[in-house]
């Protein structure tokens, strides 16, 4: 009899907690949940992945804000695509290619993906030193990398470590 019972009340619809996930949208059509104005995307965005910067000072205060640096192999005649976020389908942000190096600052979960910073190439002829990225000395933080130089992800299968 209990069963029964329990099974006729987890039937009524103000119990048992089934709703449509869009009930809330079609009450709320200009908001978000929190009620402020929803952000329009336009059509050509709408599946591409959001931008994922790259995270510097995951090791603390005291060690290199990315530490380890890496080195493009095996990329083939149409180079290694620099991503902005850790997904195959992110917007490309530029390209890499055989030989280029960068710092290795943060990986994705999976391993798959590495937050690197590209090391600027040096110009022909030019005995100057590149660009100080800003990330071969301690970050106060963890904070995403907001440098002169360009940033972003590449598939860690790639890249060889050259120096950590």
């Amino acid at each position: 009899m209990r069963a029964v019972l329990v099974l006729m009340l987890l039937s009524l619809p103000g119990l048992s907690g089934c709703s449509k996930s869009n009930d809330v949208y079609e009450e709320l059509p200009n908001s978000s949940l929190a009620g402020a104005p929803r952000e329009e995307v336009p059509e050509s965005r709408m599946d591409a992945p959001v931008a994922r910067p790259v995270t510097i000072g995951e090791d603390g205060p005291r060690l290199d804000a990315c530490g380890a640096m890496g080195q493009v192999t095996r990329a083939g005649a149409k180079g290694l695509a620099l991503r902005a976020a850790p997904f195959a389908d992110a917007r490309e942000v530029a390209r890499m290619v055989e030989g280029d190096r960068a710092w290795i600052c943060t990986r994705s979960i999976d391993q798959k993906w590495l937050g690197v910073v590209v090391v600027p190439a040096l110009a022909t002829g030019n005995e100057a030193e590149p660009a100080d990225c800003g990330v071969a000395s301690p970050a106060e933080r963890k904070q995403p990398y907001d440098g002169p130089c360009v940033s972003g992800w590449v598939a860690s299968a790639y890249v060889r470590m050259i120096a950590g």
